[in-house]
């Protein structure tokens, strides 16, 4: 792991590749890259994927100007049989929602079982009591939108209809976001 990570250290040193990420991010490339030598080091299996698709990853978050630190719920850059793939976060889904200038409202978010009453899917009509304390169990996940043209959108899903869904459809299911954060890729989920 050691000899890879020098590696990725040495690719993302490359004047070559300061340039493109400089072209994108101007004075804050410095910065983007030293997130992602960051990102590399702190997940094994990251270090140990090809170099070249890690830039390709962390390009399309530096293009979308959205932080790749999995702290901060915006993108991710997740390792997939030996290279990085991009993964939108459910916080930079909502960053780039705002940003289309056509949003009102968007929220998304936990449902416990103690606060969860009834769902309506025919007309999609949620009834939550959020003054209720949070029980450990998780009922399920919503998302909201409403358009500035007065268009509203509500979706839930049940905790284990997002887990089967996860696992059906997302590659990285095992190793990446859905494992370390499952809720942020719940919400994700929901608001796509």
């Amino acid at each position: 792991m050691m000899n890879n990570q020098m590696t990725i250290k040495g690719y993302f040193n490359n004047e070559l590749v300061k340039n493109k990420f400089a072209e994108v991010l101007g004075e804050r490339s410095k910065q983007f890259v030293t997130s992602i030598l960051s990102v590399t080091r702190d997940n094994k299996l990251l270090s140990n994927a090809n170099p070249e698709s890690i830039m390709n990853a962390a390009m399309k978050a530096a293009t979308l100007n959205l932080a790749i630190e999995p702290s901060l719920g915006f993108a991710y850059i997740v390792p997939y049989k030996g290279n990085a793939q991009f993964q939108l976060g459910y916080k930079g889904l909502i960053q780039l929602a705002i940003r289309s200038g056509q949003i009102k409202n968007i929220n998304s978010g936990v449902i416990y079982t103690s606060q969860f009453i009834s769902f309506d899917p025919l007309f999609e009509s949620l009834e939550v009591d959020f003054t209720k304390e949070q029980s450990q169990e998780i009922a399920g996940y919503f998302a909201t939108i409403e358009l500035k043209n007065g268009f509203r959108k509500l979706i839930y899903w049940s905790y284990n209809k997002v887990y089967t869904h996860g696992k059906r459809f997302s590659k990285s299911f095992n190793s990446g976001p859905w494992k370390t954060d499952f809720d942020a890729m719940a919400q994700k989920t929901l608001l796509k």
